[in-house]
């Protein structure tokens, strides 16, 4: 059983570390005030291009910059157009989920199964293996901690300083505050428009490392929709965290708990279809959600930034 445990706390561990990643960075992203539907979109293009760049120049790591790379510039579009063109942000961040998803399916063209006859699962490539911390590998149960790749380690301290950033500096104090009143920011002394930039490019960088996890460890090589709608429940964990990195976690390992667990269903032969097995965690994700705003909303307590998907320039009054 415990066993059992140990290895079912591996697997979500290593499925919620994208999750953590993307949903730090769509937190930071939303808390400037800019609402980003393109997640999904950007989780697949990242994912592709962090496996192609990996693949090609022998190098992971390679793969990593190139995701944070692409993951970075689609958050520059969004910004542009959502900030500087005053569009819609509904429209904006769609309009990049369906290129992203578009164009990351025609490049994984040369990446995936069809591109290697040879080999149904596609092309293979360097990818990032788990690096067990000796002595402590063997605690029951908690020794998963202490099994995982380095981005999974690095996650570990991610959250806590994306936190204390968020809620503990003057410049997370700035951020909030553009997200809240970006007229009173700007009172305040704070360019609403170069924040609302930053946060938007550095929730690309992070949405990136989480799509690159996905192709460079989680299930390293490229097929056709990778992400598997890991992007809309980025949008939904957002919500469930409450616009807290910290909480963001508890959403993380739920949805990777779940998943580890319909593997492990799967794999001894359950007679449950395996269909409504690999629905479990999008189904739990939802039910959750809804549950936890019905809750927060009946206390009053929801965090969305009062100026969450509205469009700002200096000359508004």
């Amino acid at each position: 059983m415990i066993p059992l445990l140990t290895s079912i706390f591996a697997i979500t561990l290593r499925a919620g570390t994208s999750l953590v990643y993307a949903t730090v960075g769509e937190i930071y992203t939303e808390n400037s005030g800019i609402l980003n539907l393109g997640v999904e979109g950007m989780m697949m293009m990242s994912a592709v291009t962090g496996f192609g760049a990996a693949y090609y120049s022998g190098s992971v790591w390679v793969g990593f910059l190139v995701a944070m790379l692409v993951g970075g510039l689609l958050g520059a579009l969004h910004a542009f157009l959502s900030v500087t063109m005053r569009a819609n942000q509904v429209v904006s961040g769609l309009s990049i989920t369906l290129f992203g998803t578009g164009l990351a399916s025609f490049l994984g063209q040369r990446l995936g199964p069809e591109a290697n006859s040879f080999n149904l699962a596609g092309l293979t490539g360097p990818r990032l293996t788990a690096q067990p911390i000796a002595f402590v590998i063997n605690i029951p149960v908690l020794g998963a901690l202490f099994s995982q790749d380095i981005l999974t380690y690095a996650a570990y301290f991610v959250v806590p300083l994306a936190w204390y950033y968020l809620y503990k500096t003057r410049n997370g104090l700035n951020l909030r505050a553009v997200g809240e009143n970006p007229i009173t920011a700007v009172a305040m002394g704070i360019n609403v428009v170069k924040t609302r930039y930053l946060y938007t490019i550095l929730g690309g960088i992070l949405i990136g490392i989480g799509g690159a996890h996905l192709s460079l460890s989680y299930t390293p090589g490229w097929t056709e929709n990778l992400t598997g709608g890991r992007g809309w429940i980025v949008i939904a964990l957002v919500i469930f965290a409450m616009w807290n990195p910290a909480r963001a976690v508890l959403g993380a390992i739920l949805f990777g708990g779940i998943n580890a667990i319909q593997f492990r269903l799967q794999a001894i032969g359950t007679t449950i279809p395996s269909s409504f097995l690999n629905m479990l965690p999008y189904l739990m994700t939802i039910i959750v959600l809804v549950v936890m705003t019905w809750w927060e909303t009946l206390k009053k307590r929801i965090g969305a930034p009062a100026a969450l998907g509205v469009p700002y320039m200096r000359e508004d009054k």
